[in-house]
């Protein structure tokens, strides 16, 4: 009976859940974790008081599965996507699932940053570098040390196979000349191990497991103001950057709405929020957060989104077989 009473319960909430976005002026999906995508909604009922906003919130790979299920099926009911990569907005773009906007906050971010038709446009610069715990030996400063005696059978990263971030990470530096495919057949020989996602990176070298691993920015630097033993470095190659792009459906039926949303993000005081829960912001003229370094002093390597689209099924395959293999 009690099983009986907390399906026909959780059964109820969905349907509360779904009328809910139904009548909502604007309904986000976004892979935010649960406190940032509120913090960034509040943020928006803040600056926006008439619009009424729901939110749906799952991982990129999911609420994608989601939303293109939604799509062939005639009755996605989202207005507004922000999501961890431009790759997977680029993939949109050319199937024409979104809106071009020409949001003038443009003005205030480099145009490597956004879409130049207006399909979709970065929110923030969550950069993966090195993070390495205080008691170990070496202190990197490069992305080669993690291929050196010193850092053998002591490195961890997140595999492309489960993050999308690492998947970018890995595209960008097989891009670039001093590293490239032959860096990540170094790392194995090395005995990295590549496995799971950002967490259990952070957790392994927090903990003392490895003592250097392969993470986003802004997990390390929160942990490490928190106690933990742990540094984060900008490698001097530069590093690789996710950028949670934000973009309109094509079908919404709420093209205002959805606008201000997207200049909200964009804008000053949409950037500010997000500096608040310790991200980069993309935008020029915001303020980074505490315990990053200046902005001039992060070297962004590029990537090219319809590139990397592109070469996203190789690419897994390269890094699988490499990973995978006995030598």
């Amino acid at each position: 009976m009690k099983t009986l009473l907390s399906a026909f319960t959780a059964i109820v909430s969905l349907g509360i859940l779904v009328g809910g976005a139904q009548a909502a002026d604007l309904v986000l999906y976004t892979s935010q974790p649960n406190e940032d995508a509120q913090a960034t909604v509040d943020g928006f009922k803040a600056a926006n008081p008439g619009i009424d906003i729901e939110w749906v919130r799952d991982g990129t790979p999911k609420i994608m599965a989601k939303l293109m299920a939604e799509i062939e099926a005639g009755n996605a009911s989202a207005d507004v996507l922000l999501i961890a990569d431009t790759v997977t907005l680029e993939r949109m773009k050319q199937a024409k699932q979104l809106l071009a906007y020409k949001s003038p906050e443009a003005a205030h971010y480099d145009a490597a940053l956004y879409d130049a038709d207006g399909y979709y446009y970065s929110t923030k610069l969550i950069t993966t570098g090195i993070m390495y715990n205080t008691q170990a030996a070496m202190k990197p400063t490069s992305w080669k040390d993690l291929a050196k005696p010193e850092a053998k059978g002591l490195v961890t990263m997140p595999s492309p196979l489960t993050s999308g971030a690492a998947l970018i990470h890995a595209q960008t530096l097989a891009g670039v000349g001093t590293l490239g495919w032959d860096y990540y057949k170094a790392l194995k020989a090395n005995g990295a191990i590549a496995a799971g996602g950002n967490g259990a990176v952070l957790k392994s070298v927090a903990s003392g497991e490895k003592a250097y691993g392969v993470v986003v920015d802004y997990m390390p630097i929160r942990e490490k103001a928190k106690g933990a033993p742990v540094e984060f470095v900008f490698p001097e190659e530069g590093v690789s950057a996710v950028t949670e792009p934000v973009g309109i459906l094509a079908h919404t039926k709420h093209a205002d709405a959805a606008k201000k949303f997207v200049d909200y993000v964009l804008s000053a005081k949409g950037q500010e929020g997000f500096v608040k829960l310790g991200y980069i912001p993309a935008r020029n003229d915001v303020a980074l957060p505490e315990g990053f370094p200046a902005r001039d002093k992060i070297k962004i390597l590029p990537i090219n989104a319809p590139e990397a689209l592109k070469n996203s099924e190789k690419d897994l395959k390269t890094f699988s077989d490499i990973f995978e293999s006995k030598g």
